[in-house]
C-alpha cells in the first residue's frame, strides 16, 4: 500500500546546512478547528495566511508529516520563476500566458515582502536563469522557448557554447538562453522564514501525518497517529499524496527526483567555474538535469526520476556524481557532500487537480515541479474560492489534470515512455 505521506530515507542537504530548529509539537490529542490544512508547504502556508485575512477570528490547524525545511518545500532546487516554465510557455496563446505571468510575478513580489516582514535572513537574489542545450532535442526546446520570449516581448540573451563556458565554466552545452526573470533561493531557509511568519492564530503541528480523511455530519475528520482534527473546511495541500487520501487517484502520481550538493569548493577551482558566482540552469528536457552554483560556492545537480518510490542512497550518489562530472570534468576529484530525494506531484498533461472536490473539501495538487511561486498563488486563490470570493478561472490559466489509466498499466506506461524519452534525449540527462 502506498504511504499517505513522504517518509524520506535521506536528509535534505539544504536543511543540513542550517542550524537546528525546534519543531512545533506533533498533534497529541483530539482538537476542533474551523479550518484544517494538510501540508505546510508553500501552498498550505499561503492558504493559512489568506484565510486569516478573511476570517482573523477563526481557528486554523496546519499539519505537516515532516519538519519545516526537511519536507518537500526544502528539497527543491530553489528557483522562483517570474514567468512560465519552459514546458508551459505557449507563444500561440499569449493572452493566457500574460495573465498567468502577471499573477505569478505579483505573487513573487508578495513572497519577497513576506520574507522582509519575517525579519529572517534568507539567501535569495534575482540572479536570473540559464537554459542550455547539449543536443538537437535541447536546441529545438531552446528555439520554442525563444519564440515565446520574443512574442511576449520579454528580455533574454542568446548564448553560444563559448558564452556558456565563459559564464558557467562548462563546455558541455552547445547553446543556450539567459533570462533575468528568476530569483534563486536557499529553499529550506525560505520555507522556514515563511512558516515562522504565520499569524499566532494558526496552530501548527509538525511530524503529524494525515492518515485518512472522512466526512461526518457535514464536518471533516482528519485522523493522525496520536490525535484527530474535526473541522468545517478542509484543505489538501499535500500534492501527490492527496491521492492516498482519496483525491485525484486517477490523475496524480508521486515522481521522485534527486539532488546533490558538493562541499564548498576550494578557491583554486573558482576561476575554472566561469565568471558567474551565483547562477541556476534549468534543463531543456523535462527529464534533464538542473544545475546551480550557490553563493557559498557549492555546485548542485538535480536529475533522474523514479516512479512512486525512493531509490537507494548509493544509486543516487553514483548517478548524480557521474552526471555532474560529465558537465564539469574539472571537478573529477570532488564528491557530493549530501544527496537527497523529493516527491513531485506529477500529472500526465501538466494540468492541476484544483478546486472544491466535495462540499467543504478543497485541494491544490499536481504542481509538476513548479511549486514555489505557482503553489503560493494557487493556495491564495484556493482560500479565496473557499470563502466565496471572485477568483480567475484557474484551470483555464493553468490547465486541468487529465485521466491516467489504473495500475499496473500506469506504471508500465511511465517506464516505457521515460525509457524512450531518456534514450532520445540522453545528452540532456
Amino acid at each position: 500500500m502506498k504511504p499517505s505521506f513522504p517518509d524520506y530515507r535521506l536528509r535534505c542537504g539544504w536543511n543540513a546546512l542550517l542550524s537546528r530548529r525546534e519543531p512545533a509539537p506533533a498533534l497529541s490529542t483530539d482538537i476542533d478547528s474551523d479550518v484544517a490544512i494538510i501540508g505546510a508547504g508553500y501552498t498550505g502556508i499561503a492558504i493559512a495566511k489568506r484565510w486569516q485575512t478573511h476570517y482573523p477570528d477563526q481557528s486554523v490547524a496546519l499539519i505537516d508529516s515532516s519538519e519545516i525545511g526537511e519536507g518537500n518545500p526544502g528539497r527543491n532546487s530553489g528557483f522562483l520563476l517570474e514567468t512560465a516554465l519552459a514546458e508551459d510557455a505557449d507563444a500561440a496563446n499569449l493572452d493566457r500566458m500574460r495573465r498567468s505571468n502577471a499573477m505569478i510575478a505579483a505573487t513573487l513580489q508578495d513572497i519577497l515582502q513576506d520574507i522582509e516582514d519575517s525579519g529572517a535572513s534568507v539567501d535569495i537574489a534575482r540572479a536570473g536563469t540559464y537554459r542550455a542545450a547539449a543536443s538537437d532535442i535541447g536546441a529545438r526546446s531552446i528555439a520554442r522557448y525563444e519564440a515565446f520570449l520574443q512574442a511576449s516581448e520579454l528580455p533574454y540573451e542568446k548564448l553560444t557554447k563559448s558564452d556558456l563556458q565563459q559564464r558557467i565554466g562548462s563546455s558541455y552545452f552547445q547553446e543556450g538562453l539567459y533570462s533575468p526573470h528568476c530569483y534563486l533561493a536557499q529553499p529550506a531557509q525560505l520555507i522556514r522564514a515563511l512558516f515562522a511568519a504565520l499569524p499566532d492564530t494558526v496552530s501548527c503541528f509538525e511530524n503529524t501525518p494525515a492518515l485518512s480523511i472522512e466526512n461526518r455530519s457535514s464536518r471533516w475528520l482528519v485522523t493522525t497517529p496520536k490525535g484527530n482534527i474535526q473541522c468545517d473546511t478542509l484543505f489538501l495541500a499535500n500534492n501527490a499524496f492527496a491521492k492516498s487520501l482519496g483525491i485525484g487517484q486517477s490523475q496524480l502520481v508521486a515522481m521522485y527526483t534527486y539532488a546533490g550538493l558538493t562541499p564548498a569548493l576550494p578557491e583554486s577551482l573558482h576561476s575554472q567555474l566561469g565568471s558567474d558566482s551565483n547562477w541556476g540552469l534549468l534543463p531543456t528536457h523535462r527529464l534533464g538535469s538542473t544545475l546551480r552554483r550557490t553563493v557559498d560556492q557549492r555546485l548542485l545537480i538535480r536529475s533522474f526520476h523514479d516512479y512512486e518510490h525512493e531509490a537507494s542512497s548509493s544509486h543516487v550518489r553514483d548517478s548524480l556524481t557521474r552526471r555532474m562530472h560529465a558537465r564539469f570534468p574539472q571537478l573529477k576529484g570532488i564528491s557530493l557532500e549530501s544527496v537527497w530525494g523529493g516527491a513531485v506531484g506529477f500529472t500526465y498533461n501538466g494540468g492541476l487537480v484544483w478546486g472544491e472536490e466535495k462540499p467543504g473539501l478543497f485541494v491544490s495538487a499536481g504542481c509538476n515541479g513548479g511549486g514555489t511561486v505557482k503553489g503560493t498563488l494557487l493556495g491564495r486563490l484556493l482560500a479565496d474560492l473557499a470563502v466565496g470570493a471572485d477568483v480567475p478561472d484557474v484551470t483555464d490559466l493553468f490547465g486541468k489534470a487529465s485521466w491516467m489509466p489504473p495500475e499496473p498499466i500506469r506504471a508500465l506506461g511511465f517506464h516505457i515512455t521515460s525509457q524512450l524519452e531518456q534514450w532520445a534525449g540522453r545528452a540532456e540527462m
